[in-house]
Parts: structure tokens; C-alpha cells; sequence
């Protein structure tokens, strides 16, 4: 059975439910490809928290977008079977209780039925039990990573667990492969001069913004796809890898970004990988009054439904 966003003729779109797209919400994963889930986690933060109202925001933006792309002519409905399972039921009081919330959930709920967990976030903390649930069915996976932060730090005021330790922990559980791994769009300051020459060392290619600056990302991602194509992958996106003029409303924000069309380039590039999940993390409704971040990311979770396996394309 497959489940299509509420049209906007058949309801228009500040009615209808408030799930992504206003497509079905599902317990849980049985019978789905796909399991959009929200992770309303936001503890984990060290600067602007708000994270934790992002899914609610997301989705009501996300009434706006229509099932077919016009650009790629993807057409993620007609093949593959998605519906919105809710959120994490977190602990608000404790993020230790809170990732061991979100492995058991997402466990439970989506990946012991086969399906691909999408999330909203929800701070980058998340990825980390998203995947220590995930890669017990498919193994380490190859990540494709945009932020302005490299998100390796081994300690955060004393703590292993945070959202700017995730990817240290991930390497260092197995849950990533190394040679892999690319980070995409990192920037600004840091703590020290070698800040990012440490995921270098364990293999990431990191590709700083100035690299990215005044040019497509078309080629990169040509070969981005060459080196993380032999398994499978996992997309996670900090909305902050964006330019605040696109996406103020985040946690980190760092000038010198990436743009729209940039980020639309990157998640499009990953079309032919054996895509297994993603997120998209960092929104923060409260720094901003229009909305625009949380439009900008309802639009790139759609785009990374878009680059699913299966996804059937209308010529």
C-alpha cells in the first residue's frame, strides 16, 4: 500500500494533519520503506537550544511541498511506501536517559521492520543513537556530513555525549568507516589550529566552505559518490552548514556558508548511494520570526526522499 501527501486541493493546506506532509502517521514502521520520525532533542546544545520544538515547526512548513520534483522528476511516492511515526518520547530532564530513549525507539519502531529512519531534530547529539540502533542491521556505514562544525571534540565541560562529539563517538563505536566519511561546508574558528586536521587523520575528507565558495558542488559530490559508494550510507544534515542568510534560525550559526542551491546539490548528489537513513538537525524555531530555516529544512527533508533507493523518477 503506498500513502501520498495530503493534496492541497483535496484540503487545503492550514487544515489537514500535522504530520511531514501531512501523510499518514503509523506507530510504527511495519510495511514502510521509509519511517519519519521526530526528535524533539535539544540538551545536548551548548549555545541557542530550541531545538527540541524544530519537528513540530518542520512539519507544519512542510504542508507547502508537493510529492512530485520537478527538477529531478523524482517521484518518491509512487515507489516507496512513507508515512510519519511520530516522535522520540524523550526525558527532557536527562540527555544520558534521552539517547538511550532514542536507540531503544528507533530500534524498535523502524529498524527492526526494515525501514529507513529519516529524523528531524532535534540537536546533532542525535545521530549518535540513531546510528548505534541503525548499523545493527546494516554495519558500519559511510556518512556524508554537512555542517559548519566537525562535531569531534572528545569532551564538552567534561561530557562524552554531546552534540560536538558525535562523529568522535561514532568512530571510535564503530559506527562509521573512516575512509568513508566526508564533511562538507566546515568553517569559522576553533579551539585549536588543528581542530579539523583531526577527522583528516582518521581518514574523513573534510571540504571546508572556502572551498565551496562562488561554485557548484556538482563535481565534488561526482566524487563524494566515488568514495563513499562500496556500502551503505547515512546523510546527516546540520541545518548551520548553511549561511545564516539562508538559515538563521540554528543553534551555531557561522557566516561564510553554504547556499540553498549548494545544499540541494549535496543531497541530490547522493542519488545512486545505498542511502539507509538521514537527519536533518540544529533548527532553532525560536531565532527566528518567519519561519524560513524551517521552511529551507522541510524542503531538504523531502529532497532526501527524494535520493532514497527505489525512488521512482517520471521522464
Amino acid at each position: 500500500m503506498r500513502y501520498e501527501s495530503l493534496g492541497g486541493n483535496a484540503m487545503p493546506r492550514f487544515g489537514g494533519p500535522g504530520t511531514f506532509m501531512r501523510l499518514p502517521e503509523k506507530p510504527d514502521a511495519q510495511g514502510l520503506d521509509v519511517g519519519i520520525v521526530g526528535v524533539p532533542l535539544d540538551i545536548g546544545t551548548s549555545f541557542r537550544s530550541g531545538a527540541h520544538h524544530a519537528p513540530k515547526a518542520i512539519r507544519a512548513e512542510s504542508c507547502l511541498i508537493r510529492p512530485y520534483n520537478m527538477a529531478t522528476r523524482a517521484a518518491p511516492f509512487d515507489s516507496l511506501t512513507i508515512a510519519d511515526v511520530g516522535d522520540v518520547p524523550l526525558n527532557p530532564f536527562s540527555l544520558e536517559k534521552s539517547v538511550g530513549i532514542i536507540q531503544a525507539d528507533v530500534a524498535e519502531r523502524i529498524v527492526r521492520h526494515g525501514a529507513a529512519p529519516i529524523a528531524i531534530g532535534g540537536d546533532h547529539t542525535i545521530t549518535l543513537p540513531l546510528l548505534r540502533a541503525l548499523t545493527k542491521r546494516t554495519g558500519p556505514v559511510g556518512l556524508v556530513h554537512v555542517d559548519a562544525h566537525a562535531d569531534v571534540n572528545d569532551r564538552h565541560f567534561g561530557e562524552p555525549v554531546t552534540h560536538g562529539t558525535t562523529f568522535r563517538r561514532c568512530l571510535e563505536e564503530g559506527l562509521i568507516e573512516g575512509r568513508r566519511v566526508v564533511q562538507i561546508g566546515l568553517r569559522a574558528t576553533g579551539y585549536t589550529a588543528e581542530d579539523f586536521d583531526w577527522p583528516r587523520k582518521q581518514g574523513f575528507r573534510v571540504v571546508q566552505a572556502e572551498e565551496c565558495w562562488h561554485r557548484s558542488l556538482t563535481p565534488l559530490m561526482a566524487e563524494v559518490r566515488e568514495q563513499v559508494k562500496c556500502g551503505p550510507v547515512y546523510l546527516t544534515f546540520d541545518i548551520d552548514g548553511l549561511d545564516p542568510a539562508y538559515a538563521m534560525g540554528n543553534g551555531s550559526p557561522e557566516i561564510g556558508g553554504l547556499t540553498t542551491p549548494q545544499a540541494l546539490e549535496i543531497i541530490r548528489g547522493c542519488r545512486g548511494l545505498d542511502m539507509v537513513g538521514a537527519d536533518l538537525v540544529e533548527v532553532s524555531p525560536p531565532f527566528e520570526a518567519n519561519r524560513n530555516t524551517c521552511l529551507t529544512a522541510a524542503n531538504l527533508l523531502y529532497e532526501m526522499l527524494c535520493v532514497l533507493p527505489g525512488v521512482t523518477y517520471r521522464n
